[in-house]
Parts: structure tokens; C-alpha cells; sequence
């Protein structure tokens, strides 16, 4: 009878947070903005993340801010479905942390390799620090990889890391560190799904984790195959595991000689019928949007509380991604129609 009634709480308290999105009008009115502070301002005043913002001195928000400011109002989301979702709440929350604490490790790895770690503190997500095993204050000190691994001396992650260490002045291999990060929690969220969840659910969140690295692989093909005319070798090891997708079809696109036959050969799997369905200007969105209709379906449709759960957190993740977009296009003064060819929700 809990079980039931947790059950029915996630279900409509996910849908009803959903049913609070952007909408269209919000869209347009946001990529009419001309600066940060308006995109703060009309999020503040006109949207679901008034409540978050409204501590914040428009004028003077930068992206970095803002950007934490939305991201700490769906960790807050996150906590507070968790909460309902007694089955795998917990561990569900556990891989949305962990999912932030990577990220928080790759955007320190581009500052240290760019020679401006100490960049990194004027975009620290203090919200996230007491929820987190990382120590957020010392990754904004690090001046050298051999900080980093000490600073992560405590955590999984030294571990994962240690085997990327550069040579004297050598570069970092950003790819295979983010790949190897990556797959560390995919392993433990398809743990959770493999020990905790049974039947339908098990298959739907399947569906919404395994088709999006398979397009994540596909678009890593196409990066490195293409644009950095990566080996063969070096392109396997950067793909991610646990996709659909077997070693020869992989082999396929990786040997294939362009991008329209990568494509081609995507577009003879179930997954790259599905995705490619609908236009787009760039492989790169590929993914990100194919996760999003998933995830808008399951919300719709699916009866499986940790199914809904995830689904609302993904899609709340593109917005926010969205968002950033417009504010990224705003400052590098994007034409609008260009800025909206980028965004992940308006086009689906």
C-alpha cells in the first residue's frame, strides 16, 4: 500500500513539475534578450525559476552564475522526487551526484588544459558541496594534474585518472579521460537498474540510457573520424560500452570513409531510423534530442514512478542546456535564428 501510494506521488509530482516547462512563448521571448542580466531578469520574473533567482543581483550575474543558480534548482527537483521514490530513490540520487562531480572534474581538466585552472573558482557550484565527496574549494586550486589526483586522492576518480597522467609538457587526453569518467557511471547506473528494477521498467530505462550512447558513440565517431582524423584505435577507445551497437557496426562506421556514409550505416538500426526521423544541422545535437522525445514520451506514458523520475530529470537537463545555449548565442552576438537551430526542446 506505501509502495502504491509513493508511486502515485512521483507520477504526478513529476508531471506536474513538468507540466511547468518553458513554453514556447518563453522561448521566444528569452532569444529576444540582448544580455545575461535579461535572460536573469525575465527567468526571475516570468518562469519556474523565480524562486531560485530570487536572491540574485541581475545587473551583475554572469553565465557561470546563472548557470549554477538553474542547476541547483534541479538538484533540489531531483532530491525532492527521490525523496517519494522509495524503491531506487536513493540510488538514483546517488548517480545524478555523481554525474555532477564528473562534470565538475572534466570542466577543471579544460581550464588546466587551456593554462587557466584558477578560472574554475569564479564558477564553482557551491550549491553542490555539501552533497558531494569531491572537494569543490580544492579543485579551485589546482595548478597541475598531480593537484588534481591529490585533490581526488579520497575518491573513485584518482583511480579512473591516474593512467591519463601526461608527460612533462604533454598533452591531456581529454577524450579518453571523459570517456573512462563516463563509463564509470554508466557501470553503476545499470547496477542499479540490472539489482533494483524488473519487467517494463527495466526496459524503458534501458531504452532511454542505451539509445543515447549509442548516438553519443556514433557522434564520437564522426568528431574524431572527421574533424581530428583520429586512428581507428584511438576512436575505440574513446567509445562508450553498454550501447546497443555491436563491435562490427561500430568497425563499419569507424572505417567508413565520410560522414554521409557514417549516417548511412547509422540509418540501417532501429536507433538511427528513430533519430534521424527528423532534420537536423549538426550530428552533435543528435543525441541530447533523441534523449529528450524519449524522455517527453515516458513522461507521458510511462506508469513506472523511477521511469517518469528519470525522464523528468533529462528533460530538465536540456532546457537548462538550452538556456545556456541562448545566453552562449546572446554573447557571441549569434544571429536569433541560428541561436534557435541549437536548442534542444523548440526543435522536437
Amino acid at each position: 500500500m506505501l509502495s502504491e501510494l509513493s508511486s502515485n506521488v512521483v507520477l504526478s509530482k513529476a508531471r506536474a513539475m513538468y507540466g511547468k516547462r518553458l513554453t514556447i512563448q518563453n522561448y521566444n521571448d528569452l532569444l529576444a534578450c540582448q544580455s545575461v542580466s535579461e535572460v536573469a531578469s525575465y527567468l526571475k520574473s516570468n518562469t519556474v525559476y523565480g524562486k531560485i533567482l530570487s536572491g540574485i543581483e541581475e545587473s551583475e550575474i554572469h553565465r557561470g552564475q546563472l548557470e549554477a543558480k538553474l542547476r541547483q534548482k534541479l538538484l533540489e527537483d531531483y532530491a525532492s522526487l527521490c525523496h517519494y521514490e522509495i524503491t531506487v530513490g536513493e540510488h538514483f540520487s546517488q548517480y545524478f551526484i555523481e554525474k555532477n562531480e564528473i562534470e565538475q572534474i572534466l570542466h577543471v581538466i579544460l581550464l588546466l588544459d587551456a593554462g587557466m585552472p584558477e578560472e574554475y573558482l569564479f564558477n564553482m557550484p557551491s550549491y553542490l558541496t555539501r552533497h558531494t565527496k569531491v572537494d569543490l574549494k580544492s579543485l579551485s586550486k589546482i595548478r597541475s594534474f598531480d593537484d588534481l589526483l591529490r585533490t581526488l586522492s579520497h575518491t573513485e576518480y584518482r583511480r579512473i585518472l591516474e593512467p591519463y597522467h601526461p608527460e612533462e609538457n604533454g598533452w591531456i587526453n581529454y577524450t579518453g579521460i571523459e570517456s573512462s569518467l563516463y563509463t564509470y557511471l554508466y557501470s553503476n547506473m545499470f547496477r542499479i537498474i540490472e539489482r533494483y528494477t524488473r519487467g517494463e521498467t527495466t526496459k524503458q530505462l534501458n531504452d532511454i540510457l542505451k539509445s543515447y550512447i549509442d548516438l553519443t558513440n556514433f557522434t564520437r565517431i564522426v568528431r574524431l573520424k572527421i574533424s581530428y582524423h583520429s586512428d581507428p584505435e584511438f576512436i575505440k577507445n574513446a567509445l562508450l560500452p553498454y550501447g546497443t551497437f555491436g563491435e562490427h557496426f561500430l568497425d563499419k562506421m569507424i572505417e567508413a570513409d565520410d560522414e554521409e556514409k557514417i549516417v548511412s550505416i547509422l540509418e540501417t538500426s532501429e536507433i538511427g531510423k528513430r533519430a534521424l526521423r527528423f532534420e537536423h544541422d549538426y550530428v552533435g545535437e543528435i543525441p541530447r534530442r533523441m534523449n529528450f522525445r524519449n524522455c517527453h514520451h515516458y513522461i507521458d506514458f510511462s506508469t513506472h514512478p523511477s521511469v517518469v523520475l528519470i525522464s523528468y530529470i533529462f528533460t530538465s537537463e536540456a532546457e537548462i542546456s538550452d538556456i545556456i545555449t541562448i545566453v552562449e548565442g546572446i554573447r557571441y552576438r549569434l544571429a536569433t535564428d541560428e541561436i534557435r537551430k541549437l536548442l534542444i526542446v523548440v526543435n522536437n
